[in-house]
């Protein structure tokens, strides 16, 4: 069987290489084999800090270059090149497989039998436009699954620009005053929407009238000379179940109509049946066997396998004090103020960076002026030019994206928990739907979406076994903290601040590099 076949070399690979970074590589690359040979579709989720490293890259290679058939790898493109520079061409050359490797956006012809590299965008929107040019049965495995309910929603996502308005006036000249006047009329009443520190607008009934009535003036002439946005648009806008919002840009007066499903199960069901599939990630949701997370991107039952953390390795030191002012208190703000001095004074070591996420947007700019007071140039506030002892203050947003290529701090101070802000009208929105359906929106939204952001968040401080404080004492006082410590896990809980405790921190990174 395949499985006994990538076992044993795998085997023999990581023991020349002399690799012991990583107790599943075996297990992994066996349970995908299994999958492929029964062309059962099987779910294995990771810690987030092996996500990050990339550790679990091997187990899947093995079985996809020994496999036979084709097989096709879906991975963002910088995982992609990570495994053509590094992974793919060592283990390639090891295993003396002339198996072809191929990074594409179409298939390559009903001849070919190697491992095809494409992007989560290309092989969603093939399934999502009904191209279907990848061919049905391919064994596929999906790296960053966890992503997928994100990919997806951005792929299904239907966006008008200015540009899109004047195509329709080419397309309709008897409308053009109708068109213009509907254009007119959204622009006067979105920009009488209160402004918010996030760009965004609902569209409400006002706005939805007003599109209405375009819609039919259209439908009474030809609905077909639309251009396919728009046509894909009047298709998706009157539905219950898309949100319908708007970018505003204040300065010269423009916006963007946007259109997306407020659940991803309904478009991708079908997507399950064309292939056996292995979705590889980390933080996929806190239900048990990934319920949750199978139920948002209509998966059925399916093989479920979890791989703990490795305690020792990936242990952080969390810094969790209690009697600290809720974040929705005045207090907040200063008890906030005291924590991160009495931080960066335990925190004299040299060669340690701090990172301090804080998402309230006014709130930063006043935590970054008040330490900058004090410590001078060594506060940045979101910039990648850093040294190995500046503080950089940060949102959740910024630290995500640029965590890869930043240094990997000695210090994570998290102010809040990542819970999607209300004041967000996309938030807002997707939250009325829940409600509207009678649905536990907090548990079902709100709740998962802040625990995938803080497992991610906090991955690269595992490498050494880094500090992590969180000054939200919702985690200590409501009925979700337990679900919170569980993400952060695994964990060794500290009280107090002192030099010492900076100083382990400082050697755990020396040793670790």
């Amino acid at each position: 069987m395949i499985e006994v076949e990538v076992h044993r070399q795998l085997h023999a690979f990581l023991r020349d290489q002399g690799s012991d970074q990583w107790p599943h590589h075996l297990t992994i690359a066996r349970l995908v084999a299994r999958a492929f040979r029964l062309r059962r579709s099987a779910l294995i989720q990771i810690s987030a800090a092996a996500k990050y490293q990339g550790l679990h890259r091997l187990s899947y290679l093995a079985p996809l270059m020994i496999w036979r058939e084709a097989v096709i790898l879906v991975a963002p493109l910088t995982a992609q090149q990570q495994l053509l520079r590094a992974e793919m061409p060592h283990l390639h050359e090891w295993m003396q497989i002339k198996k072809p490797i191929l990074a594409s956006d179409h298939w390559p012809g009903n001849h070919f039998k190697g491992v095809l590299l494409i992007t989560p965008e290309v092989w969603l929107q093939d399934y999502l436009t009904r191209s279907y040019q990848f061919p049905t049965d391919i064994p596929t495995l999906i790296d960053e699954a966890d992503q997928l309910e994100t990919w997806a929603r951005q792929q299904l996502t239907l966006s008008l620009y200015p540009q899109d308005w004047e195509q329709l006036i080419w397309c309709y000249p008897p409308l053009l005053e109708l068109i213009r006047e509907t254009r007119v009329k959204l622009t006067r009443a979105l920009f009488q929407h209160p402004e918010n520190p996030y760009g965004h607008t609902l569209i409400e009934q006002k706005e939805r009238h007003s599109l209405a009535q375009l819609h039919q003036a259209i439908l009474a002439h030809d609905i077909t000379l639309s251009p396919p946005t728009w046509q894909q648009f009047w298709q998706a806008y009157r539905s219950n179940h898309h949100l319908l919002w708007s970018d505003l840009n204040r300065e010269n007066g423009a916006f963007v109509l946007h259109c997306a499903p407020n659940e991803v199960n309904r478009e991708l069901k079908g997507l399950w049946l064309r292939q056996p599939v292995v979705l590889m990630g980390s933080s996929f949701d806190p239900e048990p066997e990934a319920k949750l997370f199978r139920q948002q991107l209509g998966l059925d039952e399916m093989t479920y396998v979890q791989f703990a953390a490795h305690r020792e390795a990936e242990a952080i030191q969390l810094y969790l004090p209690d009697g600290l002012p809720m974040p929705n208190t005045p207090s907040f703000q200063g008890a906030l103020l005291r924590q991160l001095h009495l931080l960066m004074l335990a925190n004299a070591q040299p060669g340690g960076s701090t990172v301090i996420i804080i998402e309230d947007t006014p709130m930063q700019r006043q935590m970054a002026t008040a330490m900058a007071s004090e410590f001078g140039s060594r506060v940045q506030v979101e910039t990648s030019e850093l040294d190995v002892e500046s503080i950089l203050i940060t949102g959740w947003d910024y630290w995500l994206r640029h965590q890869a290529v930043l240094p990997i701090p000695r210090v994570l101070v998290i102010a809040t928990l990542p819970i999607p802000s209300l004041e967000d009208p996309r938030v807002a929105g997707r939250v009325v739907y829940y409600k509207q359906h009678r649905q536990d929106w907090f548990r079902l939204y709100l709740l998962p979406a802040a625990l995938q952001t803080l497992q991610t968040a906090i991955a690269p401080i595992r490498f050494h076994q880094g500090i992590v404080a969180l000054f939200d004492n919702r985690v200590l006082h409501r009925s979700y903290g337990q679900q919170v410590l569980t993400a952060i896990s695994p964990y060794s809980r500290i009280n107090y601040l002192d030099d010492s405790l900076f100083a382990t921190a400082s050697a755990s990174g020396e040793q670790r590099f």
